[in-house]
């Protein structure tokens, strides 16, 4: 759900110089491993974390650590390794050179195996120890009282460490196929026609390598007269791909608890490095999100975002022999957060997305994805909490043996000092 959530790292840090936390749940997961084969497990989680907040003058920094062990008694049962092991850090740096000028650094990285964890476009649980690191940088400058500007830069990393998966064209390994490093920048022009509406334009050129070193489809002999026939090989690298982004938009302050933002536009999409015939592509872009504060504590937020993506997902078609380069993806997404007293909140979340493959052997296709959770919590005093929750994942895909039903239960107390 990390496109409904409505605060920041920094939003969510302690105010405190430092912060120590951690949760225990029991829980029921009907498919752990993430497949169409539904298997489930009671277990155990427990997850501690802390953290740091240190503000020097005009530069605040912070930094956390999360550690989760995830233990599955259905695995210790059958003779496999009941423990999933999760290790998650973030850091961030707020600086302001002087009043017109503010530096923002984040940095998110994730070590486990749940493909929720480590966000890369795999479906099915992948084992070892994937990581999965963002890192983003936000220069904002306002030159004058009506006009500024805004540039950043963004660098993902995925690494799959892929040990129980053999490389090869029929079987690819998570590695070969998702293993890539994405860097975007980007520069926004805003203007503020009121203290509560600005508007912009924005450019953002992104380009994405893959470097996983492994064939991701089976070669074949490619013959073209009068050419002579030639043999063409799909290795990682088939699939890198450059993207100029523009759109233009607009953050609007409707009232002192409604608040809107809307961006939309296209992005060109050059698949220069495909071996049958390197293609350009148009492909919509749009980001919009409206929250509402209706009382104390308690906020509705909802949006819609349309944009390009990785898949693991790589089978070229029978007939052009054309990979699949990416998905188009439109995704739905609601949270509402409520605080019912001083004592009892509550949350539901929900998010519907569909994804359509680019080119490749299931082009025009795609997978419906739905997700929705809800969750209470009680706090018995000002360090201990109890929690409980439910979460619900459903895959539908047009590709045989893909999609998936999940769904998890959880009751928990959670400790913070």
């Amino acid at each position: 759900m990390s496109s409904a959530r409505a605060q920041s790292m920094e939003a969510e840090a302690s105010p405190k110089l430092w912060n120590v936390s951690a949760s225990l749940r029991g829980f029921y997961d009907d498919n752990y491993s993430v497949t169409p084969a539904q298997k489930g497990s009671f277990g155990v989680e427990f997850s501690p974390s802390v953290s740091a907040n240190v503000a020097f003058g005009q530069t605040d920094i912070g930094i956390r650590y999360t550690f989760g062990m995830y233990y599955y008694l259905q695995r210790d049962q059958d003779g496999i390794n009941p423990f999933d092991l999760t290790h998650t850090g973030d850091l961030w740096v707020d600086h302001a050179f002087n009043e017109r000028w503010k530096l923002n650094l984040t940095d998110s990285a994730a070590v486990g195996q749940d493909p929720q964890l480590v966000q890369g476009g795999a479906v099915v649980r992948v084992n070892g120890n994937n990581l999965g690191n963002r890192f983003s940088a936000k220069l904002n400058t306002d030159w004058t009282r009506d006009f500024s500007t805004s540039l950043h830069y963004g660098n993902n990393i995925y690494v799959y460490s892929d040990n129980s998966v053999t490389n090869n064209p029929s079987n690819p390994s998570e590695a070969a196929l998702l293993n890539r490093i994405e860097q975007n920048a980007g520069l926004d022009l805003q203007w503020h026609f009121t203290p509560d509406t600005i508007g912009f334009v924005g450019y953002n050129y992104s380009w994405v390598r893959y470097d996983g070193n492994g064939q991701i489809a089976a070669p074949f002999i490619l013959i073209n007269p009068p050419s002579p026939p030639r043999t063409i090989y799909y290795n990682s690298s088939a699939r890198d791909f450059d993207a100029h982004y523009g759109y233009v938009g607009l953050t609007e302050q409707l009232t002192p608890n409604l608040s809107c933002s809307l961006r939309g536009g296209a992005s060109l999409v050059d698949s220069f490095n495909d071996p049958v015939s390197p293609n350009t592509s148009v492909a919509p872009y749009a980001d919009v999100s409206v929250t509402y504060t209706y009382r104390p504590g308690s906020y509705l937020q909802g949006g819609y975002t349309q944009n390009i993506n990785s898949t693991d997902v790589s089978t070229p078609n029978a007939v052009a022999h054309h990979l699949t380069q990416y998905q188009e993806t439109s995704t739905f997404y609601m949270d509402i957060n409520h605080q019912f007293n001083s004592k009892l909140s509550g949350s539901l979340l929900g998010q519907y997305s569909y994804s359509s493959y680019k080119d490749g052997g299931y082009s025009g296709n795609g997978d419906d994805d739905f997700s929705a959770s809800v969750s209470l919590n009680y706090q018995v005093n000002r360090h201990l909490s109890a929690e409980a929750g439910y979460n619900f994942d459903d895959l539908l895909s047009a590709i045989n043996n893909r999609g998936y039903t999940r769904n998890r239960v959880y009751l928990g107390l959670s400790a913070n000092y």
